[in-house]
C-alpha cells in the first residue's frame, strides 16, 4: 500500500510473523509495509487512518470488528497465533517479543538448512510459528541427540525432525497443517 512503511519486518501490523513465513524467506514478499508495491491491506489502511499505529494492539479500538474471524484461515503462514502474539507485544513489549522471534528464526534456519528435504519448508515454518520456544528447544535437543544422525540420508533426517515436531504438537493438540479457505 503506497505510503505504508514499517521498521519491523518480522512482525506485521496485524500479528503475522513475517520472519517465519516461507514467502518472506524466499524474498517473494517484503513483509508488512516493507516497500512500495506490496498489496493493499485493509488493516494497513486502518493503521494510517488511526495515526500510523505500529501494531493493532496499540490502537485504543483493538480488538475491533476487523479481528472477527481473522484467524479462521491461513495463507502462506499460519494465522492462528496472531491475537496471542499481539497480546505478548502488549504485555511484554515489542523488543522482548522480537528477541523471542529472533531465536525462533534461528531455530527455523537450523531446521531448513539441516533437515529440509525440499518438501518440509512450510511444515517447519508452521511448527516454529505455533510451538513455543521451550518446545522448539526440546525438539532440537532430541534431534541433536539422536544416535547416528550423521549417517542418515537427508530424507531420513527430515522425517525424524518432522516427527519430533509432530509429536510435541500432538501432545498439545496443535495441528501443524495450514488451514486454507476452501
Amino acid at each position: 500500500m503506497k505510503g505504508f512503511n514499517r521498521k519491523n519486518q518480522l512482525l506485521s501490523l496485524c500479528g503475522l510473523n513475517c520472519g517465519l513465513c516461507p514467502m518472506f524467506l524466499n524474498k517473494n514478499c517484503p513483509g508488512c509495509g516493507g516497500g512500495e508495491g506490496n498489496q493493499s491491506c485493509r488493516i494497513a489502511r486502518c493503521s494510517m487512518e488511526h495515526g500510523g499505529v505500529e501494531y493493532c494492539c496499540q490502537c485504543k479500538e483493538y480488538p475491533c470488528e476487523k479481528y472477527e474471524h481473522i484467524d479462521d484461515f491461513d495463507s502462506f503462514i499460519t494465522h492462528r497465533n496472531r491475537r496471542a502474539d499481539l497480546e505478548k507485544v502488549r504485555r511484554f513489549g515489542v523488543e522482548a517479543y522480537n528477541t523471542e522471534q529472533m531465536e525462533k528464526i534461528k531455530i527455523l534456519d537450523i531446521l531448513l538448512s539441516g533437515y529440509n528435504d525440499g518438501r518440509k519448508k512450510t511444515f517447519f515454518c508452521v511448527a516454529v510459528n505455533l510451538l513455543n520456544l521451550q518446545e522448539l528447544r526440546e525438539a532440537l535437543r532430541e534431534i541433536g541427540n539422536r544416535p547416528n544422525m550423521e549417517i542418515l540420508t537427508l530424507k531420513e533426517k527430515s522425517a525424524f525432525a518432522a516427527g519430533m515436531l509432530s509429536e510435541i504438537a500432538s501432545r498439545r493438540e496443535i495441528d501443524l497443517k495450514l488451514h486454507r479457505k476452501k
